[in-house]
């Protein structure tokens, strides 16, 4: 008789910096996330003395079964188990902090159908990342999947399971942090993609959760929670993704739009004229939003954080409000650590993450969609004017070059740089900046940590400036990249 030989998957394959994102059933299977499950708790729940989990999951077909098996996971090492069910990964940072409990959300986020994943948290909706836990959770895991290490037993019984609705306190939550009762009326449309704004759109903006009206009439696109997407991808970064949203904004004369990827944590804003507004502009504004308020509540060493590839103008507007800008790496556990380390009120990223210390550090889309509309609803001003006062240069957009080695492109642009005469930092990647007396301009140019990709982001007082930089810029890159141009990717990201 032969034994069937089961390929057990090698999680470095998709256990990433940040989380778990990866095929299913292939790479992210029942066993694997109940080995996981294990994992989590002997490294993170236990150590830091938690009596619980608190698991989420989104609207994928494979996320409850696979959520299931992680709590299996978790209860098998003696930690109970709360159930939240359905939630956008902002709820399960609420729940997190709210409960001061460790997290897993399951969800892939704007990731195609075909993929599942999970964000980790320490209880307060700490980051786990590979350097705070995850890259020791995997190993322990692997070494499970391989049969090669048996854990000692439980330190207490099989932990219980129990199941809890939090929406309608997420919901009243958020609602206490920015009061829209006052708001001159809004129709506003908004586009979940399918996701699991779907949910959550009703419940804080609307009367699902049991909360009192709001004065918003919203129109609502793909609120039917389905993980296959059949709409469009949900992921509002690549513009394709808006065009459905702006046309409707433009066709019910609304006011503006709101787009929530897949597991509403980002939220991205179009005018009433259908033009997205930048990620950048809505970092400014919600900034200077949060800086008066905590200037009223008798603050004077005020801290907002930023990301390397953000907006010249999000540091303007902290300086002229009176605050500290702190320049980050990209990425949420960059940000979020030194959020944490300063007490900064606010933090944003051009990816449209944003993050409240009124929120744990967390990144929450649905918070920066109430100071938008609280910032719109004050005012008889509209929306495209109100942005204006924060996006103050033009951008390029992200562009991804397929470049094998990288390195030794990098060097080629720090070499062009150096002919310039031009400012160099290297916080995250090369970023170059114009030469002193020069008009503004500046680049980033970063690895991207998963594929053999370098991203580029230029910005500049001017588009004749923006150009021309990009261009020389990129021609730089694509002379040394792995394909001819033709083939090489132009997209946000």
């Amino acid at each position: 008789m032969t034994t069937k030989v089961v390929d057990v998957p090698v999680l470095t394959d998709f256990v990433k910096a940040y989380d778990v994102r990866g095929l299913v059933p292939e790479q992210l299977s029942a066993d694997v996330a109940r080995a996981l499950g294990s994992a989590f708790a002997e490294v993170i729940v236990i150590p830091d003395e938690k009596s619980g989990v608190v698991v989420g999951h989104d609207m994928r077909p494979s996320s409850p079964q696979l959520s299931a098996a992680f709590a299996e996971g978790i209860t098998a090492r003696g930690v109970d188990v709360i159930l939240i069910g359905l939630c956008s990964t902002d709820g399960l940072y609420y729940a997190s902090g709210a409960l001061d409990l460790p997290g897993a959300m399951f969800t892939a986020s704007h990731n195609p159908a075909r993929y599942n994943g999970i964000k980790f948290c320490r209880s307060a909706a700490r980051p786990v990342g590979q350097d705070t836990g995850l890259a020791e959770l995997r190993d322990l895991a692997q070494w499970l999947l391989d049969g090669r290490a048996g854990l000692p037993a439980p330190r207490t019984a099989t932990g219980t399971v129990e199941v809890r609705d939090l929406l309608s306190d997420y919901s009243a939550f958020l609602r206490d942090l920015v009061d829209l009762r006052g708001s001159r009326p809004l129709k506003v449309v908004v586009d979940a993609g399918n996701g699991m704004g779907g949910l959550t759109v009703p419940a804080v903006l609307g009367t699902a959760a049991g909360l009192p009206p709001l004065p918003l009439e919203i129109v609502p696109l793909y609120f039917e929670l389905d993980g296959t997407f059949p709409n469009h991808e949900a992921n509002p970064l690549d513009p394709a993704n808006l065009v459905d949203l702006q046309e409707a904004v433009r066709e019910h004369r609304a006011d503006m739009g709101l787009a929530f990827d897949g597991d509403a944590d980002r939220c991205f804003v179009v005018d009433a004229e259908g033009r997205a507004v930048s990620p950048s502009a809505i970092t400014g504004l919600v900034a200077a939003r949060e800086i008066s308020r905590a200037r009223a509540a008798g603050e004077n060493d005020i801290v907002v954080v930023h990301n390397v590839i953000s907006s010249a103008a999000v540091p303007q507007v902290v300086r002229e409000h009176g605050a500290t800008p702190i320049r980050t790496r990209v990425g949420h556990s960059f940000i979020k650590a030194e959020m944490a380390r300063t007490g900064a009120v606010f933090g944003g990223e051009h990816s449209a993450h944003y993050y409240f210390r009124d929120f744990w550090f967390a990144d929450t889309g649905m918070l920066a969609a109430l100071h938008v509309l609280a910032a719109l609803g004050e005012q008889d001003r509209p929306l495209a004017e109100i942005a204006r006062d924060f996006e103050r240069y033009v951008s390029s957009g992200e562009l991804n070059s397929t470049v094998e080695d990288q390195s030794a492109v990098v060097e080629q642009v720090r070499a062009w740089a150096a002919r310039q005469d031009a400012g160099i930092d290297e916080l995250d990647g090369l970023t170059v900046t114009a030469p002193a007396g020069a008009e503004l301009w500046w680049f980033n140019v970063r690895a991207s940590n998963t594929e053999p990709l370098l991203r580029l982001n230029v910005e500049a007082a001017d588009h004749e400036t923006m150009t021309r930089i990009r261009d020389e810029v990129l021609a730089l890159i694509r002379a040394g990249a792995a394909d001819s141009p033709e083939d090489q990717e132009e997209r946000p990201e």
